[in-house]
């Protein structure tokens, strides 16, 4: 069983809770957007990390992370990316590749907007965290938590942040 972390969007925050939030998770997971070099060397002291870089990355993070990150991770096959649409709508980069070879877990970001959806034409689960940054147009920031257990995806858990301006009640 792997518990696992996942954000995106982090722009150049990484929020201090996640130690707590995240301190029951053995991976951090990253779909892009960085943003600064300092938020990947917080996860990574945190809990160890699997990250792709995004659009708004620069140089330095890029020669740290690819663009695309496939793995087996406690008999799920993942692939991580940061702009790959989602079903119906996924992005032409990866559309070739997602239909003739589908993982069972297909997690990107860069839309700022929380999806979970099951791609049945491709037996997938998409996940998209939202964004867990303080840069964007969404309205509340959020991040996933949830665990892989012998090639299955179970307890997902939605964390809602507080919204950019004020506190949540």
């Amino acid at each position: 069983m792997t518990r696992i972390g996942l954000l995106s969007d982090t722009h150049s925050y990484f929020d201090p809770r996640f130690k707590e939030l995240f301190a029951n998770c053995d991976e951090i997971w990253h779909a892009g957007d960085i943003g600064d070099i300092r938020v990947l060397d917080d996860m990574r002291q945190l809990k160890p990390t699997r990250a792709v870089y995004g659009n708004i990355d620069d140089a330095t993070i890029r020669a740290e992370l690819s663009e695309h990150l496939r793995f087996v991770c406690d008999g799920v096959e993942v692939w991580i990316t940061h702009i790959g649409g989602y079903p119906g709508r996924y992005n032409p980069a990866v559309k070739t590749d997602i239909f003739k070879n589908p993982p069972g877990l297909f997690i990107c970001g860069h839309s700022h907007i929380l999806k979970v959806i099951y791609d049945d034409k491709i037996n997938c689960l998409h996940i998209n965290p939202g964004a867990s940054g303080r840069s964007g147009f969404h309205a509340v920031r959020t991040a996933i938590r949830f665990v892989l257990d012998k090639g299955e995806i179970k307890n997902l858990e939605v964390i809602e942040l507080e919204d950019k301006g004020k506190a949540l009640v």
